[in-house]
Formats: C-alpha cells, structure tokens, sequence
C-alpha cells in the first residue's frame, strides 16, 4: 500500500463526527444528550470567563510592572 492510499482510507472529521456522536447516543441514550450539551456550554462559558479575567489581570500586572 502506498501513503496516498493510507491517507484515502482513514476517516475525516465528518465520519468521526458522525461516530462520536452515535457513540453518544448509544452510551447516555437519546434523552439525556440535551442536558450534557447544555451542560458543557456552561462549563465553556465559565471557562472562557476564567481566560478573560486571567488575562486581564496579567496585563494589569504588566502595566503596573511598567509604571514602576
């Protein structure tokens, strides 16, 4: 087998997103996939929150370091 056609026969993102997704279905069962969606949308949200005020403060920081 040659590289090309080792790279043809492996999945793209659209097969192991369909994958993942029917793997899910099968594991929590169809009712509860809404709630672990929303659920991780709140924990993303918290997340980036988390970054912004990070990096907030770290310029801060920065711009206190400076003004010393």
């Amino acid at each position: 087998m040659t590289l090309q056609n080792i790279l043809l026969a492996m999945p793209g993102i659209n097969e192991i997103l369909v994958i993942v997704v029917l793997a899910a279905v099968v594991i929590f069962g169809a009712k509860k996939i809404p709630e672990l969606a929303k659920t991780f949308g709140k924990a993303k949200s918290e997340f980036e929150k988390g970054k912004i005020e990070g990096e907030k403060e770290l310029n801060d920081f920065k711009n206190k370091e400076k003004a010393d």
